[in-house]
């Protein structure tokens, strides 16, 4: 008997064991808020040239980008998710500072330029913590709100 590869077969096959791992499912309303913030911050990195919206709010949007882009496919509760984010964040900044893109052989690819980042700035960081606070904020409103874990967005 032949045994097809599809996206079903491939979930079903890295479908946690209960209690362990993680559960996989499309969450479309992260997946539109995704997709909305993705527009947001290229629209950010191609026309906004000033001394505020780009260095800081496409910082912090980075945040709430990287955390709609887990909870899009991921359906477990992740309490600490913008922890996570925080530190994913700090991590890229922190390659920023080690020259990461050029270590990678990737210097003169622009894309990779853009999406590592090449400029270490503490700021950054900073504008990490405030969009991952109000991460925390989200979550804490929305559970209440719900009086359950906030399923979308």
């Amino acid at each position: 008997m032949m045994y097809f590869l599809s996206i079903d077969n491939i979930l079903s096959a890295i479908q946690p064991v209960k209690g362990f791992g993680m559960a996989f499912r499309l969450n479309k309303g992260y997946l539109c808020a995704f997709i909305i913030v993705l527009i947001i911050e290229i629209i950010i990195g191609v026309f906004v040239r000033d001394n505020f919206i780009r260095p800081y709010v496409g910082d912090v949007l980075v945040t709430v980008l990287i955390y709609c882009f887990i909870k899009s496919f991921v359906a477990n509760e992740l309490k600490l998710l913008p922890l996570y984010v925080f530190i994913f964040a700090c991590l890229v900044e922190i390659g920023q500072y080690f020259n990461l893109v050029d270590l990678l052989g990737l210097g003169n690819n622009k894309i990779a330029r853009i999406i590592i980042g090449t400029h270490f700035d503490l700021m950054d960081i900073v504008c990490y913590l405030v969009g991952c606070i109000g991460l925390f904020l989200f979550q804490i409103a929305t559970k209440r709100h719900t009086g359950k874990s906030h399923q979308q967005p």
